[in-house]
Parts: C-alpha cells; sequence; structure tokens
C-alpha cells in the first residue's frame, strides 16, 4: 500500500492546491486519481494546454493572487501552448509576485537537453519523468514541505 502524505491540519488548513498542465485526458485523470490517493486534502484542477493554463492563472490573479495554486505540474509537449511558451509567458507576465507556487516539468521526454532547458529556468524546482507513481508523488511532494 502506498504511502500517504498527511501534514498539520487545522482550523485555517486549506487544501494544497495543484495545476496539472497536460494535453493527455487520460493522463491527467490517472495523475489526478495517484496524487488524490497519495495526498490527503488536496484540491486539484487541469488545463490541457499551456494557453488555458495562462488564462486560468490571470483570472486567479486578478480576483486573489493568493489563491495561485501551490505547485504546477507542467507537461512539455502540447498543442497551442507548448510547456516552454507557457514558462516564458509565466515569467513575462509576473504571474507569481508572491512566490508561492512551485513549478515541476511532468514529461515523457528523456532526452537530455529537455530536462537542461528545464532547469535553465529558475521558477521550475524539477524534472520528473513520466509516467507519475505513488513513489515519485511521495518524493515530489515530500520534498517541497506538503
Amino acid at each position: 500500500m502506498p504511502q500517504r502524505i498527511n501534514y498539520p491540519m487545522n482550523m485555517n488548513s486549506r487544501p494544497v492546491s495543484i495545476l496539472l498542465v497536460d494535453d493527455d485526458e487520460i493522463n491527467n485523470f490517472i495523475s489526478i486519481k495517484l496524487i488524490k490517493k497519495v495526498l490527503l486534502n488536496t484540491q486539484i484542477t487541469s488545463c490541457l494546454n499551456g494557453k488555458f493554463a495562462i488564462d486560468e492563472l490571470l483570472e486567479i490573479n486578478r480576483v486573489n493572487p493568493s489563491n495561485l495554486p501551490d505547485f504546477i505540474l507542467l507537461d512539455i509537449n502540447m498543442p497551442i501552448m507548448n510547456g516552454w511558451e507557457f514558462l516564458d509567458e509565466f515569467t513575462k507576465l509576473k504571474l507569481d509576485a508572491l512566490g508561492k507556487t512551485r513549478i515541476f516539468i511532468i514529461s515523457s521526454s528523456v532526452f537530455s537537453n529537455d530536462i537542461a532547458r528545464a532547469k535553465s529556468y529558475p521558477i521550475v524546482k524539477d524534472f520528473v519523468s513520466k509516467p507519475l507513481t505513488s513513489e515519485k508523488v511521495i518524493e515530489l511532494f515530500g520534498r517541497s514541505g506538503v
């Protein structure tokens, strides 16, 4: 049975918020189920490409920037706006002025140039290879202090 990550709960606690940006709907469904199984008290939103994610983040920022997601799990290869374009736009628009959101690239790419490019972005915390597993989720969020 996979380990579950539990964090202190108090009257003011809120769910850990995650924005999953990936064009594969089946993968999103599986990832969401897996993350919710391992992480207690999570709120996950998914977007099928970087443009939809930027639009979502702009709206959150407009209404209440403190509601930006704690984590963004970002695929690289997507239609309309790929992961690299998303990172450039996210940075250009200064969407995380509070420095709250941690971005992780979640990709099936095994190319060393993609990994190096991901690590060249200061806002990217790590590169994780797909598919997500319970162990990867525990490692990813466990070291992030969740």
